[in-house]
Formats: C-alpha cells, sequence, structure tokens
C-alpha cells in the first residue's frame, strides 16, 4: 500500500504480472475513486467546453464520451480528461487526481461573465470503480441487467437494477481493453466492489493495482499525467533523470491524434502548433534484444556509439503482453521501423524500434 494523493492505494494485490494478463485474458477490477469527478452544466456548456480545451465537445452527442487536453496560453499540456455528454447542457468530467484543485483553479475565471455555466465539482462523496477486460460487458450485464452495458465510449445514468445501485456508467477506461468506469456514493462502493467480484468470480475477475494498471496503459501507448507531460505552472521542479522543462509539451508532440479535433479554436492553439514546428513526437520503443527494460529518464541513441542523446524514455516497463521491454520517449523526427539504442544501464545499449502505439 503507498500513499498517492492522500489515498491508500495498493501497488499490487497478487504480482502485477498476474494481474496484467487477467485484465486482458479475463476482467481487472480498479479502485480508482482518487480520480476526480466534475460536472459541468449550463446552457451552451459543449460550446464552451470546446472553447478551452483541444477537443470540439460540440461534435458528441448525448450518450457519448470523448478525450481531451486542456492548454495553457502557451500551448503546454496542463492536464487530459475524459469527459461525458450526458445531455446538451450537462457533461460530466474526470480529472487526474493531482490536478483536481489546479483544473478547478484553471477553468473557473475561464466561465462566461454570465453565470450561464458552472461547475460541481463532485470527487469528495464520489467513489469509481473500473472493471476493465474481455468479460467485463458479462460481469456488467449480471449486476446492471442486460442494458447495463453502455458500450465502448458511451455512457448513462446505470438502469434501474436488482441490488439497488445507482449513479453514473461509461464504456471508458485507462487499459485500452473493453470495460466500464461506474461512479456511485461512497458509501456504496464497497458493497459494489463485493458484488463485482461475485459476478465475476468464474469468469475470473481480479482486483488490480496501481502496478499493472501502469504497465497496461503504457501497452497501449495513454500518457500519464506527471510523468510524460507535466505543467510548467505546477512550479514543479523536473525530474533529475530529465533534461529542465523536458516534460512541458503540447498536444501535438504528444501525439495523440483522438484528443485533437484541429477543426475549431480553442485556448493555445497556435502556441501549440508553434511548438511542434521542430516535429518533436511522443513515440513507442520496442526491444528487439534481450536486456534490461526502459525506464523512465533513459537516454536514446541513434547508433552503438554516439554519445549525444536524440532523446528520453518518459515511460518504460516490461510488457507482460509481449514479454519484451517497451518504452515511450519524446524523439525528433521520428520515422517508425527506424532502429536507436537506449542506454538502460551504464554499460549496455538496447537496440528498440520505433513504433506507432499502441504496442498490441
Amino acid at each position: 500500500m503507498v500513499d498517492f494523493h492522500g489515498f491508500e492505494l495498493p501497488i499490487q494485490y497478487s504480482s502485477i504480472w498476474s494481474e496484467h494478463l487477467a485484465c486482458r485474458e479475463c476482467a481487472g477490477l480498479f479502485d480508482v475513486s482518487h480520480m476526480g469527478f466534475f460536472t459541468f452544466e449550463g446552457r451552451g456548456v459543449r460550446e464552451w467546453l470546446s472553447s478551452v480545451s483541444t477537443q470540439d465537445v460540440s461534435k458528441f452527442s448525448p450518450g457519448r464520451c470523448g478525450y481531451t487536453h486542456f492548454l495553457d496560453n502557451d500551448g503546454l499540456i496542463i492536464d487530459d480528461m475524459i469527459f461525458a455528454v450526458e445531455t446538451n447542457n450537462r457533461i460530466h468530467g474526470v480529472p487526474n487526481a493531482s490536478m483536481i484543485e489546479v483544473m478547478w483553479n484553471w477553468l473557473n475565471p475561464l466561465l462566461p461573465d454570465d453565470g450561464s455555466i458552472a461547475i460541481n465539482d463532485r470527487s469528495k462523496g464520489t467513489s469509481i470503480l473500473a472493471l476493465q477486460g474481455p468479460s467485463a460487458p458479462s460481469i456488467v450485464s449480471m449486476i446492471f441487467g442486460v442494458d447495463g452495458y453502455p458500450g465502448r465510449f458511451n455512457c448513462k445514468t446505470i438502469p434501474v437494477n436488482d441490488l439497488g445501485f445507482e449513479g453514473w456508467i461509461q464504456g471508458t477506461g485507462y487499459t485500452g481493453e473493453a470495460g466500464v468506469e461506474i461512479f456511485v456514493n461512497d458509501q456504496n462502493a464497497p458493497s459494489l466492489w463485493d458484488a463485482i467480484m461475485d459476478a465475476g468470480r468464474d469468469l475470473g475477475v481480479h482486483p488490480v493495482g496501481l502496478g499493472a494498471r501502469d504497465t497496461l496503459r503504457l501497452e497501449k501507448g495513454y500518457l500519464l499525467s506527471g510523468q510524460d507531460f507535466l505543467w510548467p505552472g505546477l512550479s514543479e521542479p523536473t525530474p533529475d533523470i530529465l533534461p529542465e522543462n523536458f516534460l512541458a509539451r503540447g498536444t501535438l508532440e504528444s501525439n495523440v491524434p483522438f484528443g485533437l479535433s484541429a477543426n475549431h479554436d480553442f485556448i493555445g492553439r497556435s502556441a501549440m502548433e508553434e511548438r511542434a514546428v521542430d516535429n518533436v513526437r511522443w513515440s513507442g520503443l520496442r526491444c528487439i534484444s534481450r536486456g534490461p527494460s526502459p525506464r523512465p529518464g533513459h537516454q536514446i541513441h541513434s547508433s552503438e556509439s554516439e554519445n549525444s542523446p536524440i532523446g528520453y524514455i518518459t515511460s518504460g516497463a516490461p510488457s507482460p503482453s509481449l514479454g519484451i521491454g517497451i518504452g515511450m520517449a519524446y524523439l525528433v523526427d521520428p520515422e517508425p521501423g527506424q532502429i536507436v539504442y537506449i542506454q538502460t544501464s551504464p554499460r549496455r545499449r538496447v537496440p528498440a524500434e520505433i513504433i506507432r502505439p499502441p504496442f498490441l
């Protein structure tokens, strides 16, 4: 167990490896109640949210979810967020645990002066359980009924069910698998956890901790706030293993196309585009020989002998699904298929192939 932004969270219940594979093959249950929960509501809320984020939220109809970044005036990522459109005038969002207060303070001054739109911080009092994996839809249907599973990137109010659970459910998650995130009042979370574990016992459901959550998202090439990007406005020092401000990045540099709509204007857009002229892109690296796995801060070189690094690993680990080392790094002009060398130890460089994630 570790202290994670004031929450006690498990690194692992059994082992990172077994929990990871259980989620890929059957189902994994995560307690992610440390994440935030905002509700944006009011006339024109979709258009307003579009103006302050990289995603054109106005094109998402009720019942749909999406992913977006929020940029500052310099085009740098403050935070990323999954949002869910309940109605034309009501949208839910999930800020990262360490960024709840930061996002609250950033977004509120941007609200319309006429008071037509408001933000409600529902983080305290709301628990979030994430059920992920191929068996997740079946388990959800056992608990919430045949109409309980909303479908991938769909969302809705939890249907009336025999167990009396109420709340919000959306077909999103951080693993790349089929699954849901379920939002309920704190007092209902323990009984919901037990119900999911009981319903999924014969389908192989496992509780999953932070360790496997990280390897699962890495295999899909998902950004991690504070590790793959870090907003300078936090006044937090760059980790010693990286050059100063190395993690201050814009959306184009992050290379995540599903979080950016180029057909609308938003805060930080021009600055983001100016930053991207050097063609730095966050890219995947798949090791092609045995050796220590990539870890954050490892230098990347163009050859076995060149001493000037061309990039640095921001996320890296052994991949339980693939049985090889994988990593993500910011590189200049990355070419898929290009071979580079990761300095995994003072005396060892491991060759790796540049790929466009996901890794599987």
